[in-house]
């Protein structure tokens, strides 16, 4: 038990407003399912959240209710992540969505009426006056593994919401990633290939998170020990390392021979080489011309602005060629404007957008039917659930020589391709390093007899007795962008339950994986009458319990027995709460077609 100050409990009490009150029950029960023994006051927040495109109804509604109450207010310094549109330029971006921009409007006052700073930019650690030190609660998955792995920062992967209660309040529990025993590496990742451009750098982090399997002990998402990487890394290659390596989780990641490294708890050895490199620039290159060109994900930084308008300078966009978009923030495009380098981009026929970015943006798909990108984190975005775009990916270089029609896109071959000066051609194995390939798990059989196990539950909550189908699956689910928000049906290609609803059922998965917008598919769900009967995880889940504790989703966590391996997909089960533990019981085995 928590034992809380004057003014925390003032806020419990409701004494601060609705808000703060409704925010400190969020700490509370997030502290009680990670056994933290304290609140701790944070030096910054950073929202996600934003857009209209990946916060819904969800998002809007609940902003709605803090907009009740005229207490609420943040405790910290507060930023806010990239919004859905550059405003100014709305007709340019050609958005048909209804109502877009005056969601988006309505979003950003509301945060803003809640003295949030409305940078709308998902790099905060690029804005001047930004606090980046110490203990944190930061939202938006690039952000998180950046502060943590190149700065002072210290925050959990926040989700949106749970963000936003650290904000109002002012605290945080003390658990995770805060503490050090937590930030130890737990994979080994060796890199033998050439490494020079940032893309290159972006799909080693995307590469890494696609090698996860259930097997691996990762509770705070994978934590990557990287070797064999130059020493004189740039700004803009860590950026679109981390950037991608959050795609599946990341909270942080360690440079071999780039400061200290506490010992490691290691799940697996990975090797990285020319051969993996290849193979993943061969399957993402573009096989149809693109629709569109997006530069800037996360928002571009002044060195790359400067190496767009590098590309660009004393040349001009055909008329017939694809759009390119490049995407920044509006700090870093008044610094561009200042220097001269807005205006070499935007001659040439290019549009440069501010206060969004290339993932957030709803694409009007009358006539952007492909995205070509530089960066792996656009690319895991921009054709998952929220636009459904297929996306290629080529270096910055590439994408700029596409969109000034010299590169054909339909007679590229392998061949011209090359990374940095090596060209992509495979490379011999490492046999001593390479792991081996881990085979497919065999089907299990379905599992008979009776079945109890005790867990908890999430302090807010009282008791609570549900039945349904259990929804099982031992994979992470990324609910943003691969729930459909509408259905709660999974729509991810290779996940074990693609294709399956969370709808109406008992849902049984791991964790939350993803974007730390999660919650809010949650939220949109409940509102639609199509959420989870109960949410039940493995382990604590800031991607769940949030909105469950927010709107009264029955919750549940770590059990007393291995729950996903001993419930059938498919099974009848039971759910039920007692005081602080939940009990969950198979009523009725599957019945076998």
């Amino acid at each position: 038990m928590i034992e809380l100050t004057a003014d925390q409990q003032a806020m419990l009490n409701g004494d601060q407003g609705v808000a703060r009150q409704m925010a400190m029950r969020l700490l509370l029960d997030m502290a009680a399912a990670a056994n933290a023994s304290e609140l701790i006051p944070i030096q910054s927040a950073h929202l996600s959240g934003v857009s209209p495109l990946t916060g819904g109804l969800g998002l809007r509604q609940f902003l709605a209710k803090l907009a009740q109450d005229p207490l609420a207010k943040v405790a910290v310094p507060t930023t806010l992540n990239a919004a859905g549109c550059d405003e100014n330029q709305f007709e340019a971006m050609r958005i048909t969505a209804p109502h877009f921009r005056e969601h988006n409007q309505e979003i950003v006052a509301a945060y803003t009426r809640l003295g949030v700073r409305p940078t709308q930019s998902c790099i905060p650690y690029e804005w001047e006056g930004v606090v980046v030190s110490g203990p944190a609660a930061w939202a938006e998955s690039n952000a998180i593994c950046f502060g943590n792995s190149y700065t002072g920062l210290l925050t959990n992967r926040e989700s949106g919401l749970s963000a936003l209660a650290c904000a109002l309040t002012g605290y945080t529990p003390r658990y995770g990633l805060l503490d050090e025993a937590a930030r130890r590496p737990n994979l080994e990742v060796i890199v033998t290939a050439p490494l020079s451009d940032p893309t290159d750098f972006s799909i080693l982090g995307d590469w890494i998170g696609k090698q996860r399997t259930a097997v691996w002990k990762t509770p705070y998402g994978p934590i990557p020990l990287i070797k064999g990487l130059p020493a004189d890394l740039n700004h803009e290659q860590k950026k679109a390392l981390t950037a991608a390596a959050a795609n599946y989780g990341s909270p942080l990641v360690y440079l071999d021979g780039h400061g200290p490294v506490p010992d490691g708890d290691f799940q697996a050895q990975l090797v990285f080489g020319e051969a993996e490199l290849s193979e993943r620039y061969e399957k993402l290159r573009p096989s149809t011309p693109p629709s569109l060109i997006a530069i800037g994900c996360p928002q571009a930084s002044v060195g790359e602005l400067r190496a767009v308008a590098e590309l660009l300078k004393g040349r001009q966009l055909p008329p017939d060629a694809p759009p390119l978009w490049v995407f920044t923030s509006s700090a870093n495009k008044a610094i561009a404007q200042k220097l001269g380098i807005a205006d070499i981009i935007t001659g040439a026929g290019a549009l440069l957008l501010e206060n969004t970015c290339p993932e957030v943006v709803p694409y009007d798909p009358a006539w952007v039917q492909s995205v070509l990108t530089n960066s792996m984190k656009a690319e895991h975005y921009i054709k998952s659930g929220l636009n459904g775009v297929p996306t290629a990916v080529m270096r910055l270089a590439d994408c700029v020589a596409v969109a000034l029609g010299e590169i054909e896109i339909g007679r590229l071959e392998i061949a011209d391709w090359e990374i940095g000066d090596h060209p992509l051609t495979p490379s011999p194995a490492h046999p001593a390093l390479s792991p081996a390939p881990t085979p497919s798990p065999a089907p299990r059989s379905p599992l008979t007899g009776s079945f109890q196990a005790t867990g908890n539950g999430l302090p807010s909550q009282q008791a609570f007795t549900v039945q349904g189908e259990a929804f099982v699956t031992d994979t992470p689910i990324t609910l943003l962008g691969f729930v459909n928000r509408e259905t709660g049906v999974i729509e991810e290609e290779g996940h074990p339950a693609n294709g399956r609803s969370l709808a109406h059922k008992i849902a049984i998965f791991p964790k939350g994986s993803g974007s730390t917008v999660a919650p809010y598919v949650l939220l949109e769900l409940f509102y639609r009458g199509h959420a989870p009967l109960a949410i039940v995880n493995t382990e604590i889940d800031q991607q769940s319990a949030p909105a469950c504790s927010l709107e009264g989703i029955p919750y549940a966590y770590d059990f007393d027995a291995d729950v996903i391996a001993h419930i059938n997909d498919g099974d009848t089960v039971e759910l039920s709460r007692q005081r602080e533990h939940v009990t969950i019981r198979v009523i009725a085995r599957r019945e076998e077609s």
